[in-house]
């Protein structure tokens, strides 16, 4: 079951979203960030404050009373996208991959964008997360060309798009 994120969730969600990260952007991301900066008690307050304001959309998939991934979605932040949504984040947790939960929540972000009256979805992802990508393309997202400097993780991130 997709739900809304609680602030409950919170230390889970920042361990799905730190133990995704270490998955999916180990040899992209530089692993002194990866293994040193990421930090659950940390990520885990923000995610809480985050939550408390409530400005975000936050989502957990939530099976048995386990949550095994999380997404963050909403209006596009792009200048050039303002009528598109976005899917600003999405991770499973790594021992729970390869089980379709991934794309269940990408579902659930194209059916709420479509009720919502949107009529593409867009998604950054960074450009050497081949993983990552091919979920995307598999799903019928396309790159659009357009890329962004992330110099904090010294990495780029290209956008996907897909009508729906």
């Amino acid at each position: 079951m997709i739900r809304k994120a609680e602030i409950d969730d919170s230390s889970r969600i920042a361990d799905i979203q730190i133990f995704g990260w270490r998955n999916a952007y180990r040899g992209i991301i530089n692993d002194e960030v990866l293994f040193k900066k990421l930090n659950i008690e940390k990520k885990s307050q923000m995610i809480r404050n985050v939550l408390e304001e409530g400005d975000e959309e936050w989502l957990v998939y939530e099976d048995n009373g386990i949550i095994k991934g999380m997404m963050i979605q909403g209006k596009s932040r792009d200048e050039d996208k303002k009528e598109s949504f976005e899917l600003w984040a999405i991770y499973v947790d790594p021992l729970m991959m390869r089980n379709g939960i991934g794309q269940k929540m990408i579902e659930y972000c194209e059916e709420t964008a479509r009720k919502r009256g949107y009529k593409e979805n867009t998604v950054w992802v960074l450009e050497k997360n081949k993983i990552g990508r091919s979920f995307y393309e598999k799903n019928g997202y396309k790159e659009d060309g357009k890329k962004q400097n992330i110099e904090e993780y010294n990495a780029v991130e290209v956008r996907y798009c897909k009508e729906i």
